[in-house]
């Protein structure tokens, strides 16, 4: 099952995709349930009603008629991982735990849905803005010290996340903080896949196109500590709740092909670890997060406007 958060007027509504074009707009089939997905995973039985009610229903609304948003509206906690992928841990010769997760938090106003614009910095705050693709984990049932072998029963499903990174700001002191949490610097989406139909996470790949160009392409059983791990180390600090997300960690960057001007121009990066292959995100590019099973996450990015220099 396929969940979406759409704009409809003012307002924030959810639906059920049911093929490439289609979905079905849950106020229609299930009007008991609650308006939002974190109050629908609060119900224990909130996702299976959900899935009943769209059973054999062919969606009446057309997914290209509305502007998709991020289907979490203020959740209790979103995680995110650094160095979790073996291939960026060698590309940038950083040291981390094998044990235990390099965590650091991120903030609701710092992701936007699929197909919205994701905002870069001013060039005269920050150049190094980066794309990192990633698998985004739901918390559906909540739990403390949960263990290894008893996690995914917690998780609700999936999502493809552009973990935009504002390098320059990493940088300023030993907390990513602000680095990471730029307004609308990053995306998840374009829909929430419940686990039992995305299945096992190491039998699937996440990649990153920049303007049709592969940047990242790993498998998800590249990553250091999975899903599992991560989801029983967290509950061992605090009782994890519905609707906590978790960004799993980025690839390394792909080695640019021989034709590839901008991937090998190393002069036009300006983050602490130059990459062959690697491309700062610039307003006018679009990016997309694809992750095999699950979907395509695409974003234009676009200027801030806001800033006055």
């Amino acid at each position: 099952m396929k969940i979406i958060a759409y704009a409809d007027g003012d307002q924030i509504a959810l639906g059920v995709v049911t093929s490439p074009t289609h979905f079905l707009a849950i106020a229609d089939i299930a009007p008991d349930l609650p308006t939002t997905l974190i109050a629908i995973l609060e119900q224990e039985d909130g996702l299976a009603r959900l899935r009943q009610a769209a059973l054999g229903r062919n969606g009446a609304h057309l997914l290209a008629n509305v502007t998709l948003k991020p289907f979490l509206e203020r959740p209790n906690a979103i995680w995110a991982l650094a160095l979790n992928f073996k291939s960026h841990i060698a590309e940038t010769g950083l040291q981390t735990s094998l044990e235990f997760p390099h965590l650091f938090m991120r903030t609701a106003a710092s992701y936007v849905g699929g197909n919205e614009p994701i905002i870069a910095p001013p060039e005269a705050i920050a150049r190094a803005f980066d794309y990192e693709g990633e698998l985004g984990v739901v918390i559906g049932k909540p739990g403390r010290f949960i263990p290894v072998e008893r996690a995914m029963e917690h998780v609700a499903g999936y999502t493809c996340i552009n973990e935009g990174s504002v390098r320059e700001y990493q940088m300023h002191n030993r907390q990513f903080g602000l680095g990471k949490n730029f307004e609308a610097s990053g995306s998840y989406g374009p829909w929430l896949m419940t686990g039992d139909e995305f299945g096992d996470p190491a039998t699937h790949s996440v990649l990153t196109r920049v303007n049709g160009v592969v940047r990242q392409r790993a498998p998800l059983d590249d990553m250091l500590l999975d899903v599992a791990k991560v989801v029983s180390y967290l509950s061992q600090g605090y009782r994890l709740r519905p609707g906590d997300f978790i960004a799993m960690g980025t690839p390394g960057a792909l080695k640019p092909q021989a034709d590839d001007k901008e991937g090998q121009d190393l002069s036009r990066q300006y983050g602490p670890f130059p990459t062959p292959g690697l491309v700062h995100m610039r307003p006018g590019d679009c990016v997309e997060v694809e992750i095999d099973g699950l979907g395509v996450l695409r974003n234009p990015v676009v200027a801030d406007t806001s800033y006055a220099g």
